[in-house]
This record gives C-alpha cells, structure tokens and sequence, in this order.
C-alpha cells in the first residue's frame, strides 16, 4: 500500500488489517508525534477558503451606485473647476470606502470568530486514550468514535461496532437514511442517525469524497424580519430623496442655472441622502453583539437570529442539563428477586460504555468505582458488542463474556421498556409500576436492569432511581424571565410526576400537560391547552416540533433547546433554536445559538443582549431617517419657496463625513433591556422619525430667518450660518434617539465613545464654521448662539419625543383592548 492518504475508492478495496498497518501503528490509535507528522504532512482537516485581499476588499468599496456618483459629482466639481469641492468630495469618497471596508471587516472578522468557537469536535484514540479534538486537528489513521447525533469529520473507513445509520442527505440529496456496517464508508457532513462504531480515518481535508459540505457558523439568506424592516426603512428614504431632488431639478432648470451645478448638487444631495451604511451599520451591531454574546458563553450561528432573540417570548427548555444540574447520581436501587443491589449496578455498569460519555452511564460507572468489590468482578467481563441508547428504543444493550467465556445479554432503560423484555407477570408489573411512581413523586427518575438467562430470555434485575438537582441559578433565572415578558415552559421525556415536582421547585408552573394529549391535534382547544401549559412530560423529540409549531400558530416567537439529532427539526422550526452545552453536531448545526455553559441563565443572559442590540438598530434608523428628512425637507422648501440655496454642497459632502463617525459608534452605545419581548413596529418607527425630522425643519427655518432678517446676514455667510446648526443640532438628535420612551438625562448614559466622537465631530464643525475652513467664516459670537439655539431645540424636541411617544402607548393600548 503506498503511503499516502486514501481516496475513498481505494479504502473500499482494502482490509481493516490492511488500514491498520499502513495508516495506524496499532490498536491503541497513533501516537501524539506521528500524529503531528501527518498533520505537517497532510494538513488541516478542513477545505482552504478562498481569500480576499484586504486591497481588492478596500477597493471593492469603490464601485458601486453610490461611489459611482460621488465620482461623478468629483467630475463636475473639475468641470466647472470648484477645487475646494473637488477636495472635499475625494475625501468624501474615500472615508466613505475607509469607513465600509471597516464596517464590512468587523463583520467579518466577528463570524471568523463565532466560527473558531463553533468548530467541530471529534473523540480520537492517541496513544490508548480517548480525547477529544478539533476535527480539524485529525489526520489519516486517526482511530474516531462515532456515535448518535455526530457529524462524520472526514472519511472514515469503519472498524468495530454494529452498525451506524447515517443521514446523507446534506451530501447526496437522498432524504432516506443509509446503514453503514464494519468495512463501509461514512463521509465527512454525514449525520449520525443511530448506532456507534469505531472507524479509521482514510480522507481529510480537500481529499474528502465530497470535500467539506457542511458549516455551522453562516448568515442566513433567507429574508428576515431585521432584512423587511431595512428594506422598508431604506425605500421610505429612496423615494423622499428621488422626489425631492427631482423637485430641486426641475426648479433649477425652469430658473436656467448651470446644469453642471446643479447635476453637482443632486448628486451630492442624493448621496447625503440615501442610507447606503444603513444595512451595514445594522449587522455591524449585531456582529459586535455576537462577540459579546460570545463571551456570556453564547454563540451566535446565524447572526440574524439575534433579533428573533430579542423579540422571543416562550422558551420551551430541556429539564435534564438546562434547568437541572445534568449531574446523575444513583440514589437508590431496587433488587428483585434473588438479586442484590451490588448486581444491579454491575449489570447496569455492563449495559453502559466508557466511550459515550453519557452523564447516565457516568453514574454507573462511579457507583462501580466506588465498590472495590463490584470494581474487581465488572473488570472480568468482556464487551463483545453495544447497541448504544436511542431516543425513540429509550434502552441500551449490550452482549458481554464472563471469565468462563459464557455469553449473555444485558439492557437497562425505562422501566416500563425493559418491563416489556421480560415473561408477563402481574405483580412484577404491579411492583415496577408502583416503585416507578413513588420514585417519580420524589422527583427521582426510574431505570430498570435486565439480563439474559441461560434460556436465554430476559430477567428484571432490579430499579434504579436516578437523581438530577434543580441548578441553583434556575429559580432566580426563572424569574428574570417572566419579568422580561418570556414564559418558560419546562420539556421533558420524564414521567409527569417527576416533571411536576421539579417544575414547582422552580416556580414554573403546575400545569404540566402530557405530549400524548396534543400530539396529532392542530384544533383551537389544542392550542390553548399548548399555550396555557407550564410545561409538557413524556415528550419524544420529535414532539417538540409540533409543540413550536402549535406556538408559533398564535403568533408567538418561540425559542427551544435540544440536544440530540432528533432535536433537530424542532430547532430549525422554532424561531430561535438553542443547542445545550453538550448538543451533538447535528444540533449544532441546526440551531441559531450554541451554549458553551450549562444553564438557563445563558439563555436569558443572550436574551438580554440581544434586546440591547436590538435598541441599538433601532436607535440608528430612527436618527437616520430624522436626519434624512430634516435635510432634504428643508433644503428643498429653501430652493423652491426663496430660491436660495441654503448650503452649499461641500457643506452637504462635510455635514456627511461628519455624519459617518458617530454612526460607526452606534454599536458600543450603552443602552436599557425592554422589558418586554421588541419587534420591529414600522409604523411607529417611521411616525417618531419623521414627526422629529419635521421639528427639525422648523428649526432650521427658525435659523434661517433669524440668520437672514435679524442678523443680516449675507447669503455666502448665512450659508455658514445654517451649516453649523444643521450639524451641531443633528449630531444631538442621537442622544434623543438612543432612550425611546425616556428623557435623554435618564440611565443608561452614552457610551464614552459614542459621546466622544458625537462631541468631537461637532467641534470639528464649529471650528469649521466660526474660522472659515473650506466656507465663509461667522466668528465664534454667531458660532456661540447657535449652539445655545440647538441646546434649547434638544430640549423642546426631547419633550416632543416623549409626548409623541405617550400618544402612541396610549392607541396601541387602546387598539388592542379594542381586540379583547
């Protein structure tokens, strides 16, 4: 066999004996140093991106409608030869391509992130120990074991074990599942739908079969309701903008001014006007919010989901490892018949596997630890095969060899499961029965233990009670939760007696509905009996799905936790589909945030971040389309009604550049949690905007007839005059905007950076002004009254903002006692 890496054709074509000594020294796996030489060898196990430069990146932000015609107008500024324009308006076109090739490059550089923190993992045999690795990290005759809900990491050829069933479907098309055995196989994407073998790894990287087709971290293409609302917001403003300026051109052509002029100041106009950063200024704070969300141990997988986060109000939570501790212990055992207690754990310990690392199994084989007894009698046998737990069997099995090299079978599961392997006999039915409830009613969960007998049918060793404590975050959490609007409805497979007695220790709720009474439904009643519970037992994963959509039915934007391959659908139908800390891959994959911490208190933690970066996009575009309409308003109405250009367009290209700053800092501003669940309300959106947006009309014809008749200004200086205003008013409309229902002198403060750079670029603005740079000068005595005058405007417009505001609580308040 050559010694390279082999293609899957070939992998087909050779023994296990023969992988083994070609590509792994021996059966304890490679050692950590061959392995790093394969690794220099053959590389990462992944599928090179094709790289963009940061040139072609940066230059990429010079093409484009709205480069385009800033270029133009930089071409008639030279045309009819206004230099200073043609400065001021190159400069524009630069920090306009600087300031979105940063936008763009935080973003970026924020899912690089998310995706490192995303990366697959695989358990690996290096040097006789199972570790676990980055599946990047392994190479050609690494030894992996796969299990129910992995992703396959490369293309593996498989060794040991019964039989995995593997969903292809992400590489094929083919939706039906396909069974692999020892010898076949498994590609890399693959989903894991049942079973657990050994394989040896024959392909990574670009010499996968069908090379790297699965990723987690993506932006979703699908349109969002965040995509509607910038559609909206940015359409509003398209269509104010192509009227307006066609207004100032048909006007300026019937007065016969110079067409070069006036195509210049169009031009400018409508790239003041057009809001070119809003959709990246928009994912800018949400990829910003990511990284911090990542840091609370919540990564984001799709970044669009941070705003189905922050309007979500029912999370439908795992019991096990979410809301309880997922740290099982035996509490106490049930012998029947001849049986011991010390039998029960050891043929328990034989049902389980060291290798798949399940918290039940784990607290089998603890409990065997610490008997040397039971420790010294569980090391003779021998594990001949293992058919691992499934979701829908709800029971393992295993067939093991005792020191006299006599076979037998074991099993534990549900009680009522492994009730169903044994004879029928009515009081041992009545015993199981019976012991299942009062352990249920202790908040304990019931595990029974069978064998095989020498007639080789099953026997019922004995029952376990298995405990899971509440965590001690849960209860406050839990109430954190219903204080931001979000009902929290407990999910379990356990019996109802167990969920009811964990659910009023954590103050959810006492109705807990069993999923066999809505599964099927879709009637109202059904409905309502969903959207009354506190919580649902005996559910099987694939409940779940029916039980979002049943939510989402009354319009309800559900969150829901899983962690298995079955989870799945359920966490791609729900709005926001959250994968635990110990998901499988094929959760991860389908989920919108991954948690690296057990706990609810994540979920609420990202909850709450996401509810802040959601005010921070709605601050934006409601400043944004203020000054929008603010601007051209006034500019047209000046035009048309005294045929006066009230600024000239370097000031528009200068009051533009000066506008780009603070909304790059939108992102870091501090900002309140809303108490309850925020989605995008358009209409009152648009209402607050444009009403402060007329205001501001007002006020800067207030300027210009104070500037014109009482100061006397002429037009070149009046001209400055109305500039400075417009800037230093501006930028103060983004502490109105920042606090919605609030006056602006109530918590959270701006931010430093964003008070900062808003203070800044309206300095740079005065001293522009009141010296003269680039326009007529006024002195700082003019420069002086006009920010006592936008300080006295900030202030009558923050009263306007909260009355606006109250008329607006008041009709939806109404409007929806009306619906009652």
């Amino acid at each position: 066999m050559v010694n390279n890496i082999l293609t899957s054709e070939q992998a087909k074509n050779i023994s296990i004996d023969e992988i083994y000594s070609n590509l792994s020294t021996n059966n304890k796996g490679l050692s950590e140093n061959e392995a790093k030489t394969r690794l220099e060898r053959y590389g990462y196990n992944e599928i090179p991106e094709k790289k963009v430069s940061p040139l072609v990146k940066f230059l990429k932000n010079f093409w484009g409608p709205i480069p385009l015609m800033i270029e133009i107008a930089a071409i008639l500024s030279i045309i009819i030869q206004h230099w200073d324009d043609f400065a001021i308006i190159i400069a524009m076109l630069f920090i306009n391509g600087i300031v979105r090739f940063w936008e763009e490059n935080k973003a970026d550089n924020a899912i690089e992130l998310l995706k490192e923190k995303l990366a697959l993992k695989a358990e690996v045999l290096r040097d006789g120990n199972w570790i676990e690795l980055e599946a990047r990290e392994i190479v050609p005759g690494d030894i992996v074991h796969l299990r129910l809900g992995d992703i396959i990491p490369a293309d593996v050829k498989l060794i040991s074990g019964e039989y995995l069933t593997v969903d292809e479907s992400v590489l094929t098309g083919e939706s039906l599942p396909v069974d692999k055995k020892i010898s076949d196989i498994g590609y890399e994407g693959a989903i894991i739908r049942q079973g657990e073998m050994d394989g040896v790894v024959v392909g990574t990287g670009l010499n996968t079969f069908f090379g790297k087709t699965t990723q987690l971290v993506e932006e979703a293409k699908t349109r969002s309701h965040f995509q509607k609302a910038t559609v909206k917001i940015g359409n509003y403003l398209i269509i104010i903008a192509i009227a307006l300026v066609a207004i100032v051109i048909v006007v300026g052509l019937v007065r016969a001014e110079s067409f070069f002029k006036l195509l210049q100041f169009a031009l400018v106009l409508m790239v003041a006007a057009i809001p070119v950063a809003l959709p990246a200024v928009m994912m800018v704070s949400m990829a910003v919010g990511a990284v911090e969300l990542a840091k609370k141990k919540a990564i984001v997988s799709k970044l669009l989901s941070i705003e189905e986060a922050a309007s979500m109000d029912v999370l439908c939570c795992d019991k096990t490892g979410t809301l309880t501790k997922n740290q099982i212990s035996v509490a106490k055992v049930i012998p029947f018949g001849n049986y011991t207690e010390e039998d029960v754990i050891l043929y328990g310990g034989l049902a389980s596997k060291v290798e798949s690392r399940d918290p039940i199994d784990d607290a089998f084989f603890d409990k065997i630890k610490e008997s040397t007894q039971i420790n010294s009698v569980f090391s003779k046998y021998q594990l001949i095969s293992f058919k691992p737990f499934d979701p829908i069997v709800k029971r393992t099995e295993a067939k093991v060899k005792d020191e006299n090299d006599k076979e037998f079978q074991v099993s534990k599961g549900a009680i009522q499961v492994i009730l169903s392997l044994v004879k029928n006999d009515q009081d041992l039915q009545n015993i199981v029965n019976n012991q299942g409830k009062d352990f249920a009613s202790a908040g304990f969960r019931a595990l029974g233990v069978a064998k095989s007998n020498n007639q080789n049918t099953w026997e019922y060793i004995g029952i376990i009670a298995l405990h899971d404590p509440p965590r001690e975050d849960s209860l406050d959490t839990i109430k954190t939760a219903k204080s931001l609007g979000v009902n929290v409805k407990m999910v379990t497979g356990d019996h109802i007696e167990i969920a009811k007695q964990i659910a009023g220790k954590l103050g959810i709720g006492s109705n807990i509905v069993l999923s066999s009474g809505i599964i099927g439904k879709d009637d109202p009643e059904t409905i309502r009996l969903v959207e009354n519970a506190d919580g649902f037992a005996e559910v099987y994963p694939e409940h779940k799905y029916h039980i979002v959509e049943l939510l989402q039915d009354k319009d309800h934007v559900v969150g829901m936790t899983g962690d298995g391959v079955n989870d799945a659908p359920a966490l791609k139908k729900a709005d926001i589909g959250i994968a635990v800390s110990n998901a499988t891959d094929a959760a991860k994959s389908a989920a919108d945030i991954v948690l690296t911490d057990p706990g609810i208190s994540v979920i609420i933690n990202a909850t709450q971040e996401s509810r802040k970066i959601f005010e921070r996009m709605k601050s934006y575009a409601i400043y944004r389309i203020a000054e929008t309409v603010r601007i051209l308003i006034f500019l047209v109405l000046s035009i048309t009604i005294f045929a006066l250009y009230p600024i000239t367009a370097i000031m528009i290209v200068i009051l533009a550049l000066l506008n780009d700053l603070p909304i790059m800092t939108i992102a870091f501003d501090n900002t309140r949690v809303a108490i309850k669940p925020v989605r995008w309300k358009m209409q009152r959106i648009l209402i607050i905007s444009s009403i402060l947006g007329i205001a501001g009309v007002l006020f800067s014809f207030s300027v210009f007839l104070i500037g014109k008749f009482i100061f006397q200004l002429g037009i070149a200086t009046l001209q400055t005059f109305i500039f400075l205003k417009l800037a230093v008013a501006g930028h103060m409309t983004i502490y109105l905007t920042r606090t919605e229902g609030d006056n602006f002198w109530k918590r959270p403060f701006p931010s430093k950076i964003l008070f900062i750079t808003c203070e800044s670029t309206q300095l740079i603005a005065t001293i522009f002004a009141a010296v003269g740079i680039f326009m007529p000068p006024i002195g700082w005595v003019y420069a002086g009254f006009i920010w006592l005058f936008a300080l006295l405007v900030f202030v009558g417009n923050n009263f306007l903002k909260t009355a606006v505001i109250k008329w607006l609580n008041r009709r939806d308040a109404k409007k929806l006692t009306n619906e009652f």
